[in-house]
């Protein structure tokens, strides 16, 4: 089946032209879309021309549509933008635009046009494909194309790719550039919570989003804001009084800064706009708070596309080559989507239309249907910070269970907020919440304390483990743990950690046939920068290590661009596991990730080194290398820089770079910071029901195995799985599990990297339909 399919992905765009455009907004994240769209086309055989200054270029045409070739598209993967050009262009809209736009690609034999854009591009190329056979036949009978051209060019296949930061297109959960734009404001809000505490400050923070509070949300949960206010989901009537006692409040725990954030489009139950000016003259009006406004404005859509972006667009180029060279005349127009971790083919009108049914909705006042339209990824986002920033926790009369929550194995970004969102929703639904400071050790030594909603306050954006992490296991400590567990009267315990959290929970699992203390429930959170714990696509904490990876990568490659010939070999954290070196990989555009899933030998080696040395003939003249930390005991880092300084001498220069415990370090990346809240709650709510279950003569006695689980992010949803079927799925000696989704990406870093490879065109996406798509997502 293989060898078909790659000869077919290698043979699949022979004789056929694609066209790609950026349209509208620009967004982070679309150049490496760009990138892929024109070097998988190069792959599979097809000519590939860029359309500059987006549907402007189409209907003017001349040098605006030139064709590409590989090199066109090096060193732009880091650029935020698009090199190409955008424009709003008014003679699309017009027929006569249109023709000319037709004639066009007539011309050059294109028929296949990919569009990155948002819903208002999308929908302009969906009416150019409706119209495309009457089109050719008035160009036909006005002499501009002969009768051969049109045949060859009988009918006109669109793939959408949806660019826009406001993550505002019905049908995926994440937009192209949306993740970028949520790390500019993050690194604002950071900025403005210091000077805010300083001067015990009020600050209202505008960000886009004129349809669409995607952002204004997703802001709000990654900084902990007090209030929000989203176009989907105005406040009730009496939110002035709201706001300013949920401020006061606030204040009152000892809190010296308060943070609102608003989206451009808020507005209040009868459609009149909130404006960030009305708030603050609120605020300064009842409370008499020193209140600043500041309106981000542009500055959210420029700057460098994050690692997520740029693998998004990669990946979304990809799919997009695919499903145009697959198309036929019955195939509807289509729109390349992300849900959970996947990359699915929705029709692209079904898309555009609950897209427009979410506006329609919201200036009809039918608030609940808008926030229904925007899916089950953006209630899940709105529940959990109404969830944090709307309850009042309950009077310890109401207390019903007590709960420990700990952090095991290296320190991960994002653990913080991990606690911090556990320890507040177990208040709220009226537990006593212990935290466990030193992992296993400290929970074995009795270093445990009872928390309150204070302490974890501010926890959110703080890089690292505030309680102290170790990578002890449980296995030697069950006496002393079991002693703490009676003497805290513990009935559950949450682990936020790597492997280690993960055996550790399986060694409690196997200590309670001899200790009944530990028949208690457990609940893993996965949280590592190594990605590598059985039960979930995603760990807390990858995310920022990609990050760190890819500015160094962006900032190594750049010093070379002076030097010339320069290959750089880095090497990433990750254990055994390839997931860091194969992401950045992608995200940074590098020429070969040595992983240890992927066995290589001294052939390999070589042939890599014979690449670049080709590579230096052309105009690249840098080389990239990642190696993962234990791909493979002998070919370390130290040998395959001297192997290639040696074959390279005369030709190219080499540099090594081993990134270490940098890549731990750091403020958490916006999307760690939002996965571990909502992995947080859905933890500790899953943890309280469990405990009731699991009361037997008023005592707790959990023993049955989906009494200790993993929660983990599985393709499309966020799911808890008990950890003896996780046995099955792991490689314990290599510390990763036997099955690894990422792997399927790989052949697209190689290809990107112009190697000849296998493309297995079967494990590509079916085309689906919008209300089958739902899922907890993995987006930010």
């Amino acid at each position: 089946m293989k060898n078909d399919s790659h000869l077919e992905a290698k043979t699949l765009g022979i004789g056929k032209a694609i066209a790609v455009l950026t349209s509208g907004g620009d967004a982070q994240g679309m150049n490496a879309a760009v990138r892929a769209v024109v070097r998988v086309g190069l792959f599979t055989g097809a000519r590939v021309f860029f359309v500059h200054e987006g549907y402007q270029g189409l209907v003017d045409g001349g040098d605006n549509i030139k064709e590409a070739n590989w090199e066109s598209v090096s060193m732009i993967v880091q650029l935020g933008g698009t090199v190409i050009g955008s424009a709003r262009c008014k003679d699309f809209f017009e027929r006569s635009g249109r023709l000319k736009a037709a004639c066009n690609l007539v011309k050059l034999g294109i028929t296949n046009l990919c569009v990155i854009g948002g819903d208002g591009s999308l929908t302009g190329a969906d009416t150019f494909r409706a119209e495309w056979s009457s089109l050719l036949a008035d160009l036909q009978k006005e002499g501009k194309i002969t009768e051969e051209e049109v045949k060859k060019s009988s009918y006109l296949n669109i793939v959408g790719l949806v660019g826009s930061i406001d993550n505002d297109f019905c049908g995926t959960d994440m937009t192209i550039g949306t993740d970028s734009a949520l790390h500019r404001i993050i690194e604002i809000v950071d900025a403005i919570t210091t000077t805010a505490q300083s001067h015990q400050r009020t600050f209202v923070l505008e960000v886009m989003g004129r349809h669409c509070g995607y952002l204004a949300l997703i802001t709000s949960i990654a900084c902990g804001a007090d209030w929000v206010f989203v176009p989907e989901c105005p406040p009730q009537d009496d939110w002035e009084d709201h706001l300013c006692r949920r401020l006061t409040e606030t204040r009152c725990r000892g809190s010296r800064l308060n943070i609102i954030i608003v989206a451009e489009g808020a507005i209040d139950r009868h459609g009149k706009p909130i404006s960030s000016e009305n708030i603050k003259d609120l605020v300064v009006k009842r409370l008499g708070y020193d209140t600043r406004v500041t309106v981000l404005g542009h500055v959210q859509r420029g700057g460098t596309p994050s690692a997520f972006d740029r693998i998004l667009g990669s990946r979304m180029g990809m799919e997009a080559v695919m499903a145009l060279l697959e198309g036929t005349p019955d195939t509807p127009a289509c729109v390349v989507s992300l849900c959970g971790n996947q990359a699915v083919r929705l029709p692209l009108m079904e898309c555009v239309q609950v897209t427009k049914d979410v506006t329609k909705a919201m200036q009809n006042k039918k608030f609940d249907d808008a926030m229904k339209l925007r899916g089950r990824s953006f209630q899940n986002n709105w529940d959990v910070y109404t969830r944090l920033a709307h309850v009042k926790a309950p009077t310890v009369s109401q207390v019903k269970n007590v709960v420990a929550v700990m952090n095991v194995g290296a320190p991960a970004a994002g653990m913080n907020a991990a606690v911090r969102s556990s320890v507040r929703i177990g208040l709220i639904q009226g537990n006593h919440v212990l935290v466990v400071h030193d992992g296993f050790e400290g929970l074995a030594k009795g270093q445990i304390e009872e928390v309150g909603w204070t302490y974890v306050g501010g926890w959110t954006g703080q890089g690292g483990s505030k309680l102290g992490t170790k990578r002890t296991l449980p296995k030697k400590l069950f006496k002393e743990i079991s002693a703490n567990i009676t003497k805290f009267k513990i009935q559950g315990l949450i682990i936020i950690g790597g492997f280690e959290a993960y055996t550790g929970a399986l060694e409690l699992m196997e200590g309670r046939a001899k200790f009944e203390e530990l028949c208690i429930p457990y609940v893993v959170i996965p949280a590592t920068v190594s990605n590598n714990v059985p039960g979930s696509d995603f760990s807390v904490g990858a995310d920022t290590a990609l990050n760190a990876i890819c500015m160094t990568c962006d900032r190594l490659k750049q010093s070379a661009e002076g030097t010339k010939r320069r290959v750089f070999i880095i090497e990433t954290m990750g254990g055994y596991c390839g997931y860091l070196a194969t992401m950045a990989g992608l995200a940074a555009g590098a020429d070969a990730a040595y992983i240890f899933e992927e066995p290589f030998n001294i052939h390999d080696l070589q042939a890599n080194v014979e690449h670049l040395v080709q590579k230096m003939k052309s105009t690249v003249k840098r080389g990239l290398i990642v190696r993962n930390e234990k791909c493979n005991e002998n070919y370390t880092t130290d040998f395959i820089f001297n192997l290639y300084s040696e074959e390279g001498k005369g030709i190219f220069d080499s540099r090594k770079n081993v990134l270490g415990h940098m890549q731990q370090g750091g403020s958490p990346s916006p999307f760690d910071r939002n996965f571990a809240t909502k992995m947080g709650a859905k933890a500790m709510t899953w943890m309280s029901t469990k405990i009731q279950e699991s009361i037997r003569n008023g005592r707790v006695f959990a023993n049955s195995p989906d009494s200790a689980c993993v929660l983990g992010m599985r393709r499309r949803a966020l799911i808890f799985q008990p950890l003896p079927d996780l046995k099955e799925e792991t490689d314990f000696e290599h510390r990763i599990p036997k099955e690894q989704w990422w792997m399927r990406i790989r052949p697209l870093l190689k290809i990107l990297a112009k190697y000849d490879t296998d493309l297995d065109t079967t494990e590509h996406a079916h085309l689906e339909h919008v209300k089958r798509v739902s899922g907890d997502s993995t987006s930010p």
